[in-house]
């Protein structure tokens, strides 16, 4: 009797082992044969699991693997079981633009807490109206307001880079400067001084410096869990990344402790920051302002998607600067030209005038985007055509930015740094020719630092703002080189993988936005050579 139950037993065991070899073969069959992505290229392993994706997130190099899966497979990718990749302007178009057939990605889920913020949240209509309060804070005069508080933490910043701690030969310039470093603290300060009502003063002191790490924590974590979904619905991250998942904890409960201390502040201050305007904001459809989780959300949005995409940028920009020197000389011929007093350099018509300059921002943006990878859209029923290709409800679609930025449809040597490609009529240094108007037309089509349509970033021109501000201010005031003698982490090298492998190229982590670790620069004052 007991031998039959035990062959029973052994019975219904092979009955599921085979049962589950059985659903396994049929689920790589449908996926690799009869899905309705069946027909696009990509890597064999991502048509069946989103763990492809999840691999790249953790590697840090998911915006050059979309770039490699383009060289390698043309111009529509399968990077996931359910998930397209586009490489055009067109593509770009159609899937973020103002008539899509389309929504954020459950991708964003993972982003969101305490409660959906107006990056995050996937329903349009609570979209529109978050962004309607929001864009109080971003209005000409509000940003009129708050470029005091802007100035206040650029002219810290440039004393700071600037202290003469060279040696007695060192002919005036100062020790190498980590300006990844520096540049972060700089954006931290500006946003805790304009979403917090404080600046960190992390460019004086080191006491808050640790919450860059929480920072990069937090939007690591979120990276993760949002290309491989079960990971967050499952809340895996807390065994599969601790470390991560700890700090973003910290992180939040660091940015509630900031939010409640500058709620205590109310609206009867003098500061006009962001805070100010969000509390007095209202959605002039509904009536309705900011709740108190929704404000937390807001200020989280402010100072993670506000912080490390303009300290990249500037950082990014201070790199090809020291390594080109006709933009370097051609730039602060442009400031130095200009102004006659480093307190005369603020927003305005002259500093808006310095096309050179804002080249050369967008350059650097266009090679190194402080977002480079993919923002994901889900087709919505009915579903939409992308580029050509008819795509049905419920796949998820994107174009990545720094594949987009490196096509030479639309970027002709794509990875010279080149300011001249954004100005009519200048002489492009990669193509030995003027820069004609349908040029610039063509590189605008693809450029997406700030993605584009009703999802693009609201804060764009408060980045322009501070970028222009602070590299204006530091080129006025010193002249600035390559460290000697340096190794500098943020260059490629010609024995890393392929897309790491130029050393001309600022090279970034992909963590959805961007870490660093250079460049290494010098400064000196202006004049004394």
């Amino acid at each position: 009797m007991q031998s039959l139950s035990v062959q029973h037993a052994a019975a219904w065991l092979g009955l599921l082992l085979g049962g589950g070899v059985f659903y396994l073969f049929a689920f790589v069959v449908y996926r690799i044969f009869f899905h309705p992505l069946a027909k696009y290229p990509g890597p064999l392993i991502a048509k069946l699991t989103d763990g492809y994706q999840l691999y790249h997130a953790w590697k840090g190099d998911r915006h050059l693997q979309f770039w490699r899966l383009h060289q390698k497979y043309g111009k529509v990718v399968r990077y996931g079981p359910n998930s397209l990749s586009f490489s055009t302007n067109q593509s770009l178009k159609d899937i973020y633009g103002f008539k899509s057939n389309v929504r954020k990605a459950e991708f964003y889920d993972s982003f969101a807490h305490p409660v959906a913020n107006t990056h995050n949240t996937r329903d349009k209509e609570i979209h529109a109206r978050k962004r309607r309060v929001l864009s109080h804070a971003f209005a000409e005069g509000a940003m009129k307001e708050m470029q005091r508080y802007i100035l206040n933490n650029v002219r810290t910043f440039c004393e700071q880079i600037g202290l003469q701690d060279g040696t007695t030969d060192s002919k005036g310039w100062t020790q190498p400067r980590n300006m990844a470093h520096w540049c972060n603290y700089l954006a931290m300060d500006i946003l805790g001084d304009l979403s917090y009502g404080k600046a960190f003063h992390m460019l004086e002191s080191p006491d808050n410096r640790f919450a860059l790490d929480l920072v990069e924590a937090a939007t690591t974590r979120h990276l993760l869990c949002g290309t491989m979904p079960i990971v967050n619905s499952l809340k895996l991250d807390k065994i599969m990344f601790p470390k991560l998942a700890a700090g973003r904890a910290r992180y939040m409960a660091y940015s509630k402790a900031q939010l409640t201390e500058r709620t205590k502040l109310g609206e009867e201050t003098d500061r006009r920051d962001f805070f100010y305007y969000l509390l007095k904001a209202r959605d002039p459809e509904t009536g309705q302002g900011f709740s108190t989780p929704e404000l937390w959300g807001e200020s989280n949005l402010l100072i993670i998607a506000g912080s490390d995409t303009t300290s990249t940028a500037m950082a990014s920009t201070l790199f090809y600067l020291t390594r080109n020197s006709h933009a370097l000389k051609k730039v602060t011929d442009e400031i130095r030209g200009k102004f006659n007093d480093v307190e005369e350099i603020v927003q305005g018509p002259t500093l808006a005038s310095c096309t050179y300059l804002r080249a050369c921002i967008d350059e650097a943006m266009r090679m190194s985007p402080s977002v480079g990878g993919i923002l994901p859209r889900e087709v919505l029923s009915g579903g939409i055509t992308i580029d050509g290709e008819v795509i049905p409800e419920g796949i998820v679609v994107g174009t990545p930015h720094y594949n987009l930025h490196h096509n030479e449809e639309y970027y002709p040597q794509p990875f010279t740094y080149a300011p001249e490609r954004w100005i009519n009529g200048a002489v492009n240094p990669a193509t030995k020719r003027n820069t004609t108007v349908e040029d610039v037309a063509t590189a605008q089509s693809a450029f997406c630092p700030f993605s584009v349509g009703p999802r693009g970033c609201i804060g764009k021109g408060l980045a322009y703002v501070e970028m222009t501000l602070t590299l204006a201010r530091a080129i006025y005031l010193y002249d600035m080189r390559r460290a000697v003698g340096v190794a500098d982490p943020s260059e490629g090298r010609s024995d890393l993988e392929w897309g790491r492998h130029r050393p001309e190229e600022f090279q970034l982590a992909d963590i959805f936005t961007s870490a660093k670790k250079g460049p290494v620069v010098e400064f000196r004052l202006a004049g004394k050579a």
